[in-house]
C-alpha cells in the first residue's frame, strides 16, 4: 500500500510515545501519539480545517469519526458531546491503541474504538466526521466511504474534508453520482472551502 501508516503498524510501546499538546474542544490537552500513524506532530492542517469549519455536534447521538488515527475527531466529539455514543473506527491498531489511551486520559467513556470487522454492521450513526486516507487509492477510499456513509441514520449527516488537490471536487461529483442509488434520498454538498481544502457535506433525508 501507498501509506504504510495507514495499514501496517502495531500498538505502540510506552518508550515510542510522543506526548503533544493539542487544543481540542476548545481545550488545552495533552495527548499521546507515535509513529507509524497519521500526523504524529499533532493536529493536520485537513483536521484542524474540518473542526473551524463544521457546525457544533449534537448533544446527544451515535456519532462516528472514521479513520480515526490517534483520536482528534472522536475526541472533539466525545468531549464536546460527553452524553453521546462515539465510535472510531481505523484499520490501524497502533492508531486504535492511542485513540483508546488519549480517550481515557481525557475522560471520555463513551469512546469506543474499533477495527471495521469489530463493529456491529446494523449500527447507524446520527453524524459522521472523517478525514479519510485520499491516498490508499481510489477503489479503497469509494468502498470505504460507501461502506460507511450508507450507515447514516435519516436525518443524519457527514463531514468530509479532502485537499482540493488531491481530489476533493472530483470526490463530491461521485459521492453525488454514487451515493442517490444506496441510500436514496440523499443530498452532496460542499459545506465550506478553506487553505486548499474542501469539507463536504452528506446528508441523509
Amino acid at each position: 500500500m501507498p501509506e504504510d501508516h495507514y495499514f501496517t503498524a502495531h500498538p505502540a510501546s510506552d518508550g515510542e510515545l510522543r506526548r503533544v499538546p493539542v487544543r481540542l474542544a476548545g481545550r488545552e490537552v495533552e495527548v499521546v501519539t507515535a509513529g507509524g500513524v497519521f500526523s504524529p506532530g499533532g493536529l493536520d492542517r485537513g483536521t484542524r480545517v474540518l473542526l473551524a469549519e463544521v457546525p457544533p455536534p449534537p448533544a446527544e447521538g451515535a456519532f462516528l469519526d472514521l479513520g480515526c488515527g490517534w483520536g482528534p475527531l472522536a475526541l472533539t466529539l466525545a468531549l464536546q458531546s460527553p452524553e453521546a455514543t462515539v465510535q472510531a473506527v481505523d484499520v490501524n491498531e497502533r492508531a486504535l491503541d492511542l485513540c483508546r489511551r488519549n480517550a481515557r486520559t481525557l475522560g471520555c467513556t463513551r469512546l469506543v474504538a474499533s477495527t471495521p470487522d469489530e463493529v456491529d454492521p446494523d449500527t447507524g450513526y446520527d453524524l459522521i466526521w472523517s478525514n479519510p486516507p485520499i491516498r490508499v487509492g481510489k477503489a479503497v477510499l469509494h468502498g470505504m466511504l460507501t461502506t460507511w456513509l450508507r450507515r447514516l441514520a435519516a436525518g443524519g449527516t457527514a463531514y468530509l474534508v479532502v485537499q482540493k488537490n488531491l481530489g476533493g471536487d472530483s470526490l463530491q461529483a461521485w459521492l453525488a453520482r454514487t451515493l442517490p442509488d444506496l441510500m436514496d434520498p440523499v443530498t452532496v454538498a460542499r459545506e465550506a472551502t478553506s487553505k486548499g481544502f474542501r469539507v463536504l457535506r452528506v446528508t441523509r433525508a
